[in-house]
């Protein structure tokens, strides 16, 4: 039997980064995973299958996380919080998966404590706000 569907290996989140974040279907699986009990559930190839789905969605964040964050000023209290995280998304996304109930929870962890952080830092400006901010500064050479 011929399968219509083809999975996508993508390691880096190059091709994630131009994919829409659904914020709704990824917490709603971060919440199944870190709820489960029983680590002999689902096979080892379904556990890493999820953890690697989780990754790429931790990944996405981790982006939008850090393009927040490089526009606060570094007196920001939520600054250093936010940089541990990203370091230990750093830390922890590029491990292995491990086809275990442990290695999906600690990447819906991940993932939670990820969205937490994008939650609590202010967001960008959109472009009609930045062209109105743009409006009332002066030419660069006016002076």
């Amino acid at each position: 039997m011929n399968s219509t569907h083809r999975t996508l290996h993508d390691p880096d989140g190059t091709v994630a980064a131009q994919l829409p974040v659904d914020r709704g279907a990824h917490m709603l699986l971060a919440k199944a995973v870190i709820g489960w009990t029983d680590p002999l559930a689902l096979q080892p190839a379904d556990y890493e299958q999820i953890a690697l789905q989780l990754t790429g969605y931790a990944q996405a964040v981790a982006r939008d996380v850090r393009g927040r964050i490089a526009a606060l000023d570094e007196q920001n209290p939520g600054r250093v919080l936010t940089e541990q995280v990203l370091e230990e998304t750093d830390r922890r996304l590029p491990a292995p998966y491990l086809g275990t109930m442990v290695c999906a929870q600690g990447r819906a962890r991940l993932l939670r404590a990820l969205y937490e952080r994008l939650d609590r830092l202010p967001a960008p400006p959109s472009p009609a706000q930045a062209e109105r901010v743009d409006e009332h500064r002066p030419p660069p050479d006016a002076g």
